[in-house]
Formats: structure tokens, C-alpha cells, sequence
């Protein structure tokens, strides 16, 4: 008789911990998806200018990144000739800056687009954290 009562114990146990690790799992997959973009959604972007610039040349950036419909915000750094802004997805893109960028200026310039590589350096939290570990072996699995 205590070896039924032990194996029953035993058996709604280990289906309540494999329920629970299955509720985990779905969550951490919900909130870890990738989300379409809203109105409140924001994109950083980075333009790197391929010369010298000067304070003045800064200024006249700062004019333009202002005037361009859908960037928020901007930083101009004329030490190291890199432009990073970010803007709303919903009412433009980072290509679109950039050409009109180009397009306005005769700087020889690109948008520093990461690659795989840099994005997986880029967030020392993301590499050490447990959470996203396990999202990660939940995303290889499915």
C-alpha cells in the first residue's frame, strides 16, 4: 500500500515540476519573440563619415538631422566623424536617412550596419545572463 502511495506521490511530482517547466519555458519564449514595431518603438542608427569633419560641418548635420522627418534624436561627434541617431520605424528607416544623407552632403559616408558577431559582444548582460541562455537553447529547440 505505501508503494502505490509513494509511486502516485512520485508520478504528480514529476508532472507538476514538467508542467511548470513547460509553463517557463512558453513564457520565456512569449516574452523573448521578436515584436513588430509600434508607435512608441525607437531604432538606433549609426552613420559613419569616411573624413575629417569640422565643428562647423557638425553644426550643419545637427541642422539636417533635425529637419529630417522621423529622427528624435542625434549625436554628432566630430572627433571621430560618427553620426548615431534614432528614430521611429513607423515613419522612416535608417536607409532612408542615410541616402537622404548622402544626397544633402558631399561626405563619403556609410551606415554601420553590426554584424552577427558584434551584436552577439555587444551586451555583456545578454551573454551571462541565465534567462536569456535558456531562451536561447528554447529557440534552437523549436
Amino acid at each position: 500500500m505505501k508503494k502505490n502511495t509513494f509511486k502516485k506521490i512520485l508520478v504528480y511530482t514529476l508532472s507538476s515540476i514538467l508542467l511548470l517547466v513547460i509553463v517557463l519555458c512558453v513564457h520565456i519564449y512569449m516574452v523573448y519573440r521578436p515584436k513588430a514595431p509600434t508607435a512608441s518603438s525607437r531604432v538606433m542608427a549609426r552613420i559613419d563619415i569616411k573624413q575629417p569633419i569640422n565643428d562647423a560641418d557638425a553644426n550643419k548635420i545637427k541642422v539636417f538631422m533635425a529637419h529630417e522627418k522621423g529622427v528624435d534624436h542625434y549625436l554628432v561627434n566630430p572627433e571621430t566623424s560618427i553620426v548615431v541617431f534614432t528614430f521611429l520605424p513607423i515613419k522612416t528607416t535608417g536607409n532612408r536617412v542615410v541616402d537622404d544623407f548622402k544626397a544633402s552632403f558631399s561626405f563619403k559616408a556609410d551606415r554601420f550596419v553590426p554584424t552577427t558577431n558584434d551584436l552577439k559582444s555587444s551586451c555583456p548582460v545578454a551573454a551571462s545572463s541565465y534567462t536569456y541562455k535558456v531562451y536561447q537553447f528554447i529557440s534552437q529547440i523549436i
